[in-house]
């Protein structure tokens, strides 16, 4: 799909701006309209007298049944097949009128409104329904459209879209949310049925028509600093326990004047009784994560009393290895407690478990020095704590056994994450693998726990061989590849 650039070329960045504001911030002109609206921009001739005209933008009503099924965005038609499109932009006027489409197409009825922007016409917005499927509109339906017909007015007159980004989210009311009109003074001229349920669930039952809101109990805020600004404004209203409600104010100008005002406003009550219990439930779990933290924290001490206590230096040792992969699989309940997310950042695993070993086992008598480089991005937690565990296996094994005498060396962590697996390498320049070594038929404790891990839990790979380096220390490579159905990379790297 062509962009707004492509099919307006060689229109001024200010334009190009204007026109991406109206398109994100007319959903309320199609839902007030009950129809179709069609942003045309001219192609071909960037002048007064355009060759084509290209449809750049489209949106559909909420309130009523789109007359066009296909999307338009790039089409391009000639002056003589949208007259009224041509003569709103090169006149400058809003434009009524009719159009008869061929045999199997429906009648549209067309109205056109010039884009100003800064005393220029660059655009030509289309109101386009079937007055032949539309019922007869009542007096609500009329009240509507004449709103329409004062926003259009302002875009006519380059005063909408406003010159802020005041862009929707997924809670910004609708018209068929619920609507106000206010006048001048900020009485309310007009109210939907909807925006009267909505002010009943914050219990405001009064009638409101032909009285400001304040004199009901409730507070303008966003009311009179959008009369005050001439911009718009969102605000978010609780009442106690009884409801919420979202408030967006469009000021309505004329002749730079605010004439009054569109309110539109959102019933958001569930909404927010589901955040509320969605925050209870994150902070259950991050409290979850952080007892169970605690309590391996807990083993951990009660090992490392234990290993005081033990006469044999091989016992010794063997608790000792205990206590890290415990405090490794501690390290990602740690970073779960501080963040209700099911996943977590890789990268910064690997640097705790980094230090935990530079702490532990390196010393100016055993002078090592780590390096991370990339990431692997953002990974669950049953993928993350196993990994953790391997890697650890992997860090304990090269200071066990890649440097048995002065001096140090240096270790190379890299992390890569495709999104569709992600890769471990750990490489040093010690003096490599034993003669004869293979992994899939070692038998000690931590590359059975590495192999085990990896294949059964993982369902991953790891392979093991002698680095480039020259003799005696060619140095070891150790690479981890584990499929992912749900990882977020990252495309940033960091060096440690």
């Amino acid at each position: 799909m062509a962009s707004l650039e492509e099919l307006a070329p060689g229109l001024a960045k200010s334009r190009l701006n204007h026109l991406q504001r109206l398109m994100r911030t007319w959903a309320p002109l199609a839902d007030i309209s009950f129809a179709d609206l069609l942003l045309y921009v001219p192609a071909g001739l960037a002048t007064g007298n355009p060759a084509s005209y290209a449809i750049a933008g489209q949106i559909r009503p909420t309130t009523a049944r789109s007359i066009h099924r296909n999307n338009l965005v790039g089409e391009v038609f000639t002056p003589e097949q949208r007259p009224l499109v041509d003569v709103a932009y090169r006149e400058g006027r809003i434009t009524d009128g009719g159009r008869i489409g061929h045999a199997d197409q429906p009648r549209i009825r067309t109205l056109t409104v010039p884009v100003n922007c800064h005393g220029e016409v660059v655009a030509v917005m289309a109101r386009e329904f079937d007055p032949d499927t539309q019922r007869n509109p009542g007096e609500l339906e009329m009240s509507y459209f004449k709103l329409f017909r004062r926003l259009a007015a302002m875009i006519a007159e380059g005063e909408y879209p406003f010159p802020v980004d005041d862009i929707e989210t997924e809670e910004s009311p609708r018209v068929g949310d619920g609507l106000m009109l206010l006048d001048a003074s900020g009485r309310v001229q007009l109210i939907s049925p909807n925006a009267a349920s909505a002010l009943h669930r914050i219990g405001l039952h009064s009638d409101v028509e032909g009285r400001r809101l304040v004199e009901i109990g409730l507070e303008q805020r966003a009311i009179r600093a959008a009369f005050a600004s001439r911009l718009p404004q969102t605000e978010e209203i609780q009442h106690g326990d009884r409801g919420t409600v979202v408030l967006r104010c469009l000021p309505l100008m004329g002749r730079g004047e605010v004439t009054g005002a569109l309110v539109l406003m959102r019933d958001i009550s569930e909404l927010r009784r589901r955040d509320r219990l969605l925050m209870s439930k994150d902070a259950t779990i991050a409290e979850i994560h952080h007892r169970v933290k605690n309590n391996l924290q807990t083993v951990s001490s009660l090992l490392r009393l234990q290993g005081r206590r033990a006469i044999a230096a091989e016992a010794r040792d063997a608790i000792e290895e205990s206590v890290r992969r415990i405090r490794a699989i501690a390290i990602v309940h740690e970073i779960l407690s501080r963040d209700a997310s099911s996943d977590v950042p890789f990268v910064e695993i690997v640097r705790s478990l980094v230090r935990m070993v530079e702490e532990g086992l390196t010393g100016p008598d055993r002078p090592v020095e780590f390096k991370v480089t990339g990431d692997a991005g953002e990974l669950a937690a049953e993928v993350a704590t196993p990994l953790a565990v391997v890697l650890n296996e992997c860090l304990q094994n090269v200071m066990d056994h890649a440097y048995p005498e002065p001096p140090g060396g240096q270790v190379r962590i890299e992390l890569d994450n495709d999104g569709d697996r992600v890769q471990v390498r750990v490489t040093d320049d010690g003096v490599g693998l034993p003669p004869g070594f293979d992994v899939d038929s070692a038998d000690g404790l931590g590359i059975a726990i590495v192999r085990n891990l990896v294949s059964a839990d993982l369902r991953g790979s790891i392979t093991m061989s002698n680095g480039e380096g020259d003799q005696p220390r060619p140095g070891t490579v150790v690479e981890v590849a584990i499929p992912l159905l749900g990882a977020v990379p990252r495309q940033t790297s960091r060096p440690g």
